[in-house]
């Protein structure tokens, strides 16, 4: 049985837009942690840190946009609820630095409170839908998720204290695979998927939004020839990404179908983080003073990790626009051959921008013609 929550549909509220705001704050924070060079290379430290402090703070966002779907009222409760969370999160982004380790009881406390404060809006929630045995069931599920994961967020503070060791992974991991063999609370629970789809957009918009700041480093200095076309390539760049994410949201997405959300949501944990790492990658490509593997391989990898989830948001389109298998061979085809391009031809800057923005569009028009279906 699939509990239909929503008899209406749930619009995106002025105060889910101000508690977004504190996310494309934190972006920035998450992406300085990147620019730590040492010897033509990102800090192996500061990539661990980068990693962890981003797949936190959008799995916070997750777990917070989920509550809301399903119960949000926009009464004065939520609205403590969603600006608690804000004032913790100034805490994260204040230990989001090259200096991380020193905040690391600061960063995991307030990260375990936003953890507890968000089991305490769903136990609130249970005691009014004790009455209903299915709903309260997901709920326990989704209480004893919260709990477990901060109280191992909490105990990663002493182990840090006395060993020295980090294990900030576990859980972040023990959330995302408990979320997923649970599937939201059994997989019973049917969310609004118009507002989960629209709040999952309004992410990846404020993400573009730091990549636009980002590229705008390309227009610095003299204006000659080469500087114009690496100014047209990494703003060719953008736009494509963006067109991408637009014609999926815009005309292959359906909307209006039922399921439980969780799977949207993974998906977007990656496209987010894709998008977080394409704008270092960008901006690692007019660095001189990085070497060229790294960085090259950081622009490869990130995009494939932009495009990879991207595709898999085919399961969610209408029925006039589900891909055909030559869907994806052409897609397999086009990464294949940017990777091999990439590798081959690494010595060139000017041809590495033109494959990845070449690359960028060959998806895009695959994408263009999935949702075209949709308008024949």
């Amino acid at each position: 049985m699939i509990l239909n929550l929503h008899k209406e549909e749930k619009k995106v509220e002025y105060s889910e837009l101000i508690y977004d705001l504190i996310f494309v704050y934190m972006i920035g924070r998450n992406n300085s942690l990147l620019h730590h060079i040492s010897d033509g290379r990102i800090q192996p430290g500061m990539m661990t840190a980068y990693i962890l402090c981003t797949l936190a703070v959008i799995q916070i966002w997750n777990y917070s946009t989920y509550y809301i779907n399903l119960f949000g009222k926009n009464g004065a409760r939520e609205h403590i609820f969603l600006f608690t969370n804000m004032f913790l999160l100034y805490f994260i982004g204040e230990g989001t630095t090259d200096k991380w380790a020193d905040f690391h009881a600061q960063y995991h406390a307030a990260w375990g409170l936003i953890l507890l404060n968000i089991a305490l809006q769903y136990i609130i929630e249970l005691h009014t839908h004790k009455g209903d045995n299915a709903l309260a069931r997901n709920i326990k599920h989704i209480i004893m998720t919260l709990i477990a994961e901060s109280v191992m967020v909490f105990a990663m503070i002493p182990l840090y204290i006395f060993t020295g060791n980090d294990a900030s992974y576990l859980p972040i991991i023990f959330g995302i695979v408990v979320t997923m063999l649970t599937g939201r609370g059994g997989g019973e629970t049917e969310v609004d998927f118009t507002h989960l789809s629209e709040r999952a957009m309004l992410y990846v918009v404020f993400t573009f939004g730091e990549m636009v700041i980002a590229v705008a480093g390309y227009f610095e200095g003299e204006i000659t020839l080469n500087n114009i076309y690496f100014c047209v390539m990494a703003f060719l760049i953008v736009v494509g990404l963006f067109l991408s994410y637009e014609t999926l949201y815009d005309h292959i997405l359906d909307r209006e179908q039922k399921n439980d959300g969780l799977w949207y949501m993974l998906i977007h944990i990656f496209i987010i983080f894709g998008l977080n790492n394409i704008t270092t990658s960008l901006e690692f490509m007019r660095e001189e003073k990085i070497e060229l593997m790294p960085k090259l391989a950081m622009l490869i990898g990130s995009l494939l990790m932009y495009f990879i989830p991207l595709f898999l948001t085919s399961r969610f389109a209408k029925k006039t626009c589900k891909p055909k298998a030559g869907f994806y061979l052409k897609t397999a085809s086009a990464a294949l051959s940017f990777v091999v391009l990439m590798i081959l031809l690494r010595d060139n800057m000017r041809l590495n921008i033109l494959i990845s923005t070449a690359y960028v569009f060959i998806a895009y028009a695959v994408i263009y013609r999935i949702g075209k279906y949709n308008k024949e």
